[in-house]
């Protein structure tokens, strides 16, 4: 028991631990809105507030995080070229979907015009769903170069078990980021193009509770 705590602590003490908490409010108060919103009108105001809430929490939390993906071309690119392309591409799309989050964020709560929230929503959006795509390329390709290696490992007899659980581990994180990643390019869809499927509240509380809950996966103290 000592242990789960001690680990929940070290995970609720990381800035992506707190957001896949509260990402898992924000999307489980719109399923509850949802759900209760014609039976019990009372409840699901109640549940629509805790979602905004959660929501504008979540962007506070995010501040100055468009710096990562600065911090993470500098520190580590990509082994090849073609990695640090995609690497480019995934922490750029990425970058501006953090940095015009801010405006979002302002414009929500009122110090900048609440005009300019529909547009900041749309390039952050955009700049997420770029972003996302490249990191599904990545994440895909590590995958299949990871099935290869196995493979080698195996078929040529060498037994080598910790090596094969490595890779088993590295693959079951990248699905759990390619989850989390086709799940958040949904919900990006849905500002971008507005469409009845992205846009229905059932896609975007599964998409939103999918992507928090891969994100616990990830980020879990082993």
């Amino acid at each position: 028991m000592n242990d789960k705590v001690d680990k929940l602590v070290i995970f609720l003490a990381k800035r992506d631990g707190i957001d896949k908490l509260v990402k898992t409010f924000q999307y489980v108060s719109k399923l509850v809105h949802y759900h209760v919103e014609k039976s019990h009108p009372d409840y699901a105001g109640r549940a629509k507030q805790w979602e905004v809430a959660a929501g504008l929490s979540r962007k506070a939390f995010r501040s100055g995080r468009f710096l990562t993906g600065f911090n993470a071309l500098r520190r580590a690119p990509g082994p090849t070229p073609g990695f640090r392309l995609l690497a480019v591409l995934a922490n750029a799309g990425e970058m501006v979907y953090f940095f015009f989050d801010h405006f979002l964020w302002l414009s929500r709560i009122g110090v900048l015009d609440a005009r300019l929230a529909r547009r900041m929503s749309f390039v952050s959006a955009f700049g997420e769903s770029f972003g996302y795509v490249f990191f599904i390329i990545t994440d895909l390709i590590m995958i299949r170069d990871g099935i290869r290696e196995e493979r080698r490992i195996v078929g040529g007899g060498g037994g080598d078990g910790k090596m094969v659980g490595k890779i088993r581990a590295e693959r079951v994180m990248r699905l759990m980021g390619v989850a989390a990643n086709v799940a958040d390019l949904l919900i990006a869809v849905a500002d971008i193009e507005p469409n009845p499927f992205c846009n229905h509240v059932i896609t975007l509380g599964i998409s939103g509770l999918v992507s928090a809950w891969a994100g616990w996966y990830r980020n879990w103290p082993s």
